[in-house]
């Protein structure tokens, strides 16, 4: 089945639910755009997306990357792909102009991101990794640094890594053992290796460059102790042309349960010559710009393959003749009976839901890095910050129920190639567990953000909403939506109470936690949603409040009875 861009429901969070233009046109980065212009980019990632991306999808999962003696090469039709990726500016929508970029809203790009994961998991991580570094630069390098590597990073030209993990470390960063030692000409020596690097080598740009972690000779131990070092595959001249090629080579690629397509390297570094980038002992604060992007990027392939499931399974309920409807047609399709669309609503829901809090989220990121306001920027902080676990662990938390739901629709046939339902399965798996597993995001939300700031993020958060909530009409929607945020609070007092006492609950329940804080700032969404549309969506709401909020009941119970 061909990929239908949801760009009509885009256009809906962007205009009538967040009126994208006025909540970010006070920004003078973001003046000059309107909804025509944001339209116009979303029918073209749309097309992007469906000419381009999905008919190399399932070849590219059959195929795999292929490794020997140091040089991966992508799938056939990457390559090609690639350069119409980069041609087309799809890399550089929202860096910052003064390097080439077009500096448009992360509102927008989450939605872009959304069709191109949706179309293509494997070929969107490589351009969501050179974001990310990207964005790390701009945040964190010095001059000169930006200007030899972020015009080539923006244009797509070049292709950027995150290299983190290390085999024995894990989600353990504080552990890592690879070596920076200080040269006379101002570089750094690194000496290590590193697992897990999505993108790490690849054969679809001229360069990779890779930002990585790593000790220097003084550096204090554990997390505190780590730098951050820039290591190009090529080294760059100073007129901007590639020199000869620095010690950073790719030992090995691994063979996943899905994303055949991506490059998952094992990268070693034998006396390979790197930049530090920021203050010393500093690498894992500035490496968190990047983080947080990505983990916000791999939030959106839950959605992404979540609402492809959803689309072919529709397809498929209204196609497919099986069985008797209540009505007494037989053979009736499948989207006739109960359960059939019990899992499509619910399918629905998380995607729906899950793109509105992406928009939102996306919003607050903008008036975080663009904003002049110091006081908007302060909250929009807090806000980023409190939203980017719950994005990255219920998107694909629910993205992957999402998948094996529409993978149950089709029954015999989901589990078998043909119909692709298995490949999102497979693809989605991934995203619960890469840039930080769910149960870390989940920790992070209830000791960093909750219990650490004292409730004061949480605070922030309601305050936000119950800011918007003034502005709604009256209804007993809004009421149960106000009931739930006063529980919340409730719930959330007694856990930051309780915790000095009870060492590990907040371990214990912050998975819980964090589903629990997902689905009531769902609700919030899902009634801005429907007042938005006026009565036309009045069903999907209706789903939603009545078969999927009550999840609240048995998670608040789960966590209760640790408190």
């Amino acid at each position: 089945m061909q990929y239908q861009a949801p760009v009509d429901d885009m256009m809906f969070l962007v205009r009538d639910v967040f009126s994208l233009t006025k909540r970010l046109g006070h920004i003078a980065d973001f003046s000059d755009f309107d909804e025509d212009l944001y339209h116009a980019i979303l029918e073209e990632a749309g097309k992007f997306a469906t000419g381009v991306l999905q008919p190399i999808n399932r070849s590219g999962d059959e195929e795999g990357c292929h490794f020997e003696d140091g040089v991966v090469t992508t799938p056939k039709g990457f390559k090609e792909a690639y350069q119409a990726y980069v041609e087309g500016g799809w890399q550089s929508i929202t860096a910052d102009p003064n390097y080439g970029g077009q500096g448009l809203p992360k509102a927008l790009h989450v939605l872009i991101e959304e069709m191109f994961y949706s179309a293509n998991t494997s070929f969107c991580l490589y351009g969501s990794l050179t974001g990310g570094a990207t964005q790390l630069l701009q945040a964190h390098a010095d001059d000169a640094t930006k200007e030899k590597y972020l015009p080539n990073l923006i244009s797509g030209q070049w292709s950027g890594s995150m290299c983190l993990t290390e085999a024995h470390a894990g989600s353990d960063l504080g552990l890592l053992k690879t070596k920076a030692e200080p040269n006379d000409d101002g570089s750094y020596s690194i000496e290590g290796s590193k697992i897990f690097i999505t993108g790490g080598e690849h054969d679809m740009s001229e360069n990779i460059i890779h930002l990585v972690l790593a000790r220097l000779p003084d550096a204090p131990e554990g997390p505190k102790g780590i730098s951050l070092f820039l290591v190009p595959k090529f080294f760059v001249n100073d007129d901007g042309s590639l020199g000869e090629r620095n010690g950073i080579v790719c030992g090995s690629i691994e063979h996943k349960m899905g994303i055949k397509a991506s490059s998952t390297c094992v990268m070693n570094m034998d006396n390979a010559k790197g930049w530090l980038i920021g203050p010393p002992h500093r690498g894992l604060a500035c490496m968190f710009t990047m983080m947080n992007l990505e983990r916000l990027s791999i939030g959106i392939q839950g959605i992404g393959l979540g609402e492809m499931s959803y689309q072919q399974a529709n397809t498929y309920a209204n196609e497919r003749l099986q069985g008797k409807a209540t009505d007494g047609e037989a053979p009736a399709p499948l989207i006739k009976h109960g359960d059939v669309q019990r899992m499509l609503n619910t399918m629905e829901s998380f995607n729906k839901g899950g793109r509105a809090l992406g928009v939102w989220l996306g919003s607050y990121l903008d008036v975080a890095f663009h904003s002049e306001d110091k006081e908007a920027v302060k909250v929009a902080d807090v806000m980023s910050a409190w939203l980017t676990p719950i994005a990255k662990a219920y998107f694909t938390d629910a993205g992957y129920e999402t998948c094996t739901i529409g993978q149950q629709v089709f029954g015999g046939h989901g589990y078998v190639r043909e119909w692709g339902m298995e490949q999102h399965v497979r693809d989605c798996r991934i995203a619960q567990i890469y840039e930080g597993t769910n149960g870390i995001q989940a920790l992070d939300l209830v000791g960093r953000k909750l219990i650490g700031s004292k409730g004061e993020f949480l605070d922030t958060f309601l305050s936000e909403i119950n800011k918007d909530l003034e502005g709604l009409p009256a209804s007993d929607r809004k009421d149960k939506v106000i009931k739930h945020l006063s529980e919340l609070k409730e719930l959330s007092t007694t856990i930051i109470t309780k915790s000095a006492d009870k060492p590990d609950m907040p371990q214990l329940i912050a998975c819980d936690y964090l589903h629990y804080v997902a689905l009531v700032t769902y609700a919030y969404l899902w009634l801005k949603m429907e007042v938005a549309a006026n009565g036309g969506l009045d069903e999907q709401s209706d789903f939603f409040f009545k078969r999927v909020l009550p999840r609240t009941l048995g998670l608040k119970a789960s966590i209760e009875s640790e408190l």
